[in-house]
């Protein structure tokens, strides 16, 4: 009876040792992860959209709508009249409102 018992208590060792070492990867990963997440720089100012490619969804004669990066935009052409489906480029940002001209 002694040498079953042995024999489980050490299949509950090798169980909790695997476990344990299992656990000590996931946090180990999980607060990997959260630095990444945490050093990573954020993007939503206006300095950020300057600069940025957009497609004119409406025709800027001289003010329509641009898609930047999925957004819908109230943009104005700083270069006159500027066709549906063209890329241009954000040149400024005041307000919600983008001034764009276009792609070189």
């Amino acid at each position: 009876m002694t040498g079953v018992l042995i024999g489980i208590g050490a299949g509950f060792i090798a169980l909790f040792v695997i476990l344990g070492i299992g656990v000590i990867a996931l946090i180990y990963f999980v607060v990997r992860w959260v630095i990444k997440a945490h050093q990573a720089q954020v993007g939503a100012g206006r300095e950020e959209m300057v600069g940025r490619t957009a497609v004119v969804k409406q025709a800027l004669n001289p003010r329509g709508t641009v898609l930047i990066e999925g957004e819908r935009w109230e943009a104005e052409s700083e270069e006159g009249r500027m066709k549906v489906g063209e890329e241009v480029v954000v040149s400024r940002v005041e307000g919600l409102r983008v001034y764009v001209t276009k792609k070189q």
